[in-house]
């Protein structure tokens, strides 16, 4: 079995989720420097114990994503980037769609990577996301 049967099967269970599915990321007003999204966007935090919240593209749109997570008061956002399932396979990194705190919440999984490890994948998976593009971003007033 290679390493995309597994993403899918194992880690994604099954639920509608495939290589294609974007993985969207709200982006947190201090991970801008220079007009830039930082790595750290896409990089997960000790207190995340190595999964990165995302939501499943397939089952929530961006802009309801964002409201969704903004209505949250501590909660901040200035927009939503998005790496596929596919860009995670590509660094070995599984992508567990586990439905938990809400429906279409996944984790990307950084447990088996070292620390450098975590830093040169959350910087691959940024660039392909600013490749990408904003799939949604609050307007400056």
């Amino acid at each position: 079995m290679g390493s995309t049967e597994y993403v899918i099967k194992k880690s994604l269970g099954g639920r509608g989720v495939n290589l294609e599915t974007l993985l969207l990321r709200q982006i947190h007003p201090n991970f801008i420097q220079a007009g830039r999204v930082t790595s750290q966007a896409f990089r997960p935090s000790p207190k995340d114990e190595h999964l990165l919240s995302v939501d499943n593209g397939d089952q929530i749109s961006p802009d309801v994503a964002h409201q969704r997570f903004i209505s949250n008061p501590v909660c901040s956002s200035i927009g939503v980037m998005a790496v596929s399932c596919a860009e995670c396979d590509t660094q070995n990194l599984p992508v567990i769609d586990d439905g938990v705190p809400y429906p279409e919440h996944c984790s990307i999984d950084f447990s088996k990577c070292e620390k450098r490890e975590i830093e040169r994948k959350a910087k691959h998976l940024s660039r392909q996301a600013q490749v990408r593009g904003w799939l949604f971003q609050v307007m400056s007033q």
